[in-house]
């Protein structure tokens, strides 16, 4: 499968700019998500590899092509729209045989690539029916049918998931992934939803305002964050930042938080850039790195004994709020503990310190 790349790509719409020198390559055969918040610009980019907008500067390369100018159907790629786009007076075969109907290929060509893709989506007993009588997500198999039959070097996805209700996009996801993993098909995929990019990219290339903020595996955006934008963009529940001052104490690296008076020993800390004192930071930490009264915790660990505010519990799920100066603190907990709290009770949470994302307060950036 071709290899996609974004060469210095500037996109404007009049005196608006939405992409500003953005360069990005997509790999042989990987699952890209471009992930961001709503108008970062991660639909443009996918409309301009599509060729469904045109380019104000830059190039677009598919393998050794340059398409930056190249008619859409000549692309060689295939799309999943988020509204599906079938046509309701054909039924499922006839949405999957009407885009093979322009490439010219014989008859018994076109029966094996629809039933191939009927049968690896699982929709061969749903071929009679027209899209009135599909549900949400048996009509979303047959748009990636449609895309799978013209057998295009690279898929591209917009939002696919996101008419869907929670069952069925935990179940889409999975087919999808699925799919990737027996096509090895190059896949763009656009969302907004952190939980898709997380359970099914390759990797993942974080958007904001045009901008590539970090491109990376799952796990690398996850545990290190390049700024304060991807660390709280990603994670549900949010990761925990709070304001706090460098200093130094008999030789080592401490963060305060005024407003608690808690003091982070940071000499364990990899130091990207060179700490100061009086230095303004920021102060990550992930809810379910905390443990809850435990004693056992080494002493280079954080600890804080914050009053309770108020929890939660989805199904496996438990998080205590506790009230930390002018904010609060998320702490994942075993489910367990739940009958046992009470408002305004103190709670001991410990924290690993080499757990622990600092940010420079001035750029948000990873320290």
């Amino acid at each position: 499968m071709p290899e996609v790349r974004f060469e210095h790509i500037v996109k404007r719409f009049g005196s608006f700019s939405v992409l500003e020198d953005l360069s990005l390559r997509v790999e042989d055969g990987e699952f890209l998500v471009l992930l961001g918040p709503s108008g970062c610009g991660k639909t443009t980019l996918l409309n301009l590899l599509a060729g469904l907008l045109d380019v104000t500067g830059g190039r677009i390369t598919i393998g050794d092509r340059d398409v930056t100018d190249i008619d859409p159907s000549q692309r060689g790629l295939a799309m999943v729209f988020q509204s599906y786009a079938l046509y309701p007076t054909k039924t499922v075969e006839g949405n999957l045989r009407f885009g093979l109907s322009a490439l010219k290929l014989d008859r018994a060509e076109i029966e094996r690539r629809v039933s191939w893709a009927a049968q690896l989506l699982q929709i061969e007993n749903m071929m009679g029916r027209k899209p009135s009588q599909l549900s949400g997500g048996q009509r979303q198999r047959v748009a990636i049918g449609r895309a799978l039959v013209k057998h295009a070097g690279v898929l591209l996805f917009d939002e696919p998931l996101s008419n869907l209700d929670a069952k069925l996009r935990t179940e889409m996801r999975l087919e999808i992934k699925k799919l990737h993993a027996s096509l090895h098909q190059t896949i763009v995929y656009v969302t907004h939803d952190q939980i898709e990019a997380m359970t099914m990219a390759t990797r993942i290339a974080v958007m904001d305002q045009g901008v590539i903020q970090q491109i990376g595996t799952p796990d690398e955006i996850y545990e290190k964050p390049a700024n304060l934008f991807v660390a709280r963009f990603i994670g549900a529940p949010a990761i925990n930042t709070f304001d706090a001052t460098l200093d130094m104490k008999a030789g080592r690296v401490v963060a305060r938080h005024a407003p608690t008076a808690i003091e982070i020993d940071l000499s364990r800390h990899d130091f990207r850039t060179k700490p100061e004192a009086g230095m303004p930071v920021v102060v990550g930490l992930r809810p379910e790195h905390f443990s809850v009264n435990d004693a056992s915790r080494d002493d280079g660990a954080v600890r804080m004994a914050l009053p309770v505010r108020y929890s939660e519990r989805t199904g496996s799920d438990a998080t205590a709020f506790l009230e930390a100066g002018d904010q609060l603190l998320a702490v994942r907990i075993e489910p367990s503990l739940m009958s046992g709290l009470r408002i305004g009770d103190t709670m001991v949470a410990s924290f690993p310190t080499d757990k622990l994302a600092v940010f420079d307060a001035r750029s948000g950036l990873r320290m």
